[in-house]
């Protein structure tokens, strides 16, 4: 019997989004035991009532106040049972037989912990879903691949874009569809909550990875990621929000550079909260 499947969806004001999201995962849902939890993090534009009134085979955990991505999906993780869990945004969409070939890439692969699909946006257009770790050299290696794929040259970003399409170990990939082993993420403690928003699945990974497991990224497996919902409506709180984990995540990882960043998102008056 395969192994059965827990999917969390966390949610702040997205309303229109979860509902759509939750209806592709009921429309092609996986070939073995599922259950879906949506944490709801205090939202004020009705997504609670909505996905309780249109989905109420679903276990909807209301909380009390916003306490971020991290730890809601903490929450989830720890209110279901699944011997595999996906992490799942709520802007997202699932075809059929995707949720499923996950799943099967990760079992088929004993010394992975965690894997994830290639990510599309809404027009089809492929997102940089995986990295090498967050470090001064990775995040600049990585800017100039979005660059590049973005508006380089044809040939570079055929070259980058067939790159994507090969299964390979990565660092990490990307927390908005990210499908991992219920024993290794408890062994790991799950999320590390003090990134409200952001890195938090960078973090997760390398804790994964330092703990002897790899990542795969299986990019036969599409799910489509509508991105930059909450920058599109709180640019500004959003881009705080990134800072402040970018900040935390080099104070835990790359204690020598962080003074530096903290100096440096300073003088461009882009400073984090974190202490």
């Amino acid at each position: 019997m395969s192994a059965s499947l827990s999917i969390i969806v966390v949610t702040f004001n997205a309303r229109a989004d979860v509902l759509a999201c939750l209806a592709s995962v009921h429309a092609h849902a996986p070939a073995r035991p599922w259950d879906l939890v949506v944490v709801d993090n205090q939202s004020t534009d009705g997504t609670a009532d909505a996905v309780g009134d249109r989905w109420p085979d679903v276990q909807l955990l209301r909380l009390p106040e916003n306490i971020g991505f991290a730890a809601a999906n903490n929450v989830g993780i720890r209110a279901s049972a699944g011997t595999l869990v996906l992490l799942l945004n709520s802007d997202t969409l699932v075809e059929a037989g995707q949720l499923e070939a996950l799943c099967a890439a990760l079992e088929a692969t004993p010394e992975a912990a965690a894997a994830g699909p290639r990510l599309v946006d809404g027009a089809g257009r492929q997102e940089l879903s995986f990295g090498p770790m967050i470090s001064p050299a990775g995040e600049t290696r990585q800017k100039v691949r979005l660059r590049l794929l973005d508006s380089g040259p044809d040939a570079i970003r055929h070259r980058i874009t067939a790159a994507m399409q090969q299964r390979q170990f990565v660092d990490w990939v990307s927390g908005a569809c990210l499908l991992v082993r219920r024993a290794a993420a408890e062994q790991v403690g799950l999320l590390d909550e003090r990134y409200f928003m952001y890195c938090e699945d960078v973090d997760f990974c390398a804790a994964l990875r330092a703990a002897g497991h790899r990542i795969l990224y299986a990019p036969e497996v599409v799910v489509t990621h509508l991105r930059g919902r909450s920058r599109a409506t709180a640019p500004a709180a959003t881009t705080r929000r990134y800072r402040d984990s970018q900040l935390a995540f080099y104070r835990k990882h790359h204690p020598r550079w962080a003074r530096l960043l903290r100096w440096y998102l300073a003088a461009r008056d882009i400073t984090g909260r974190s202490s």
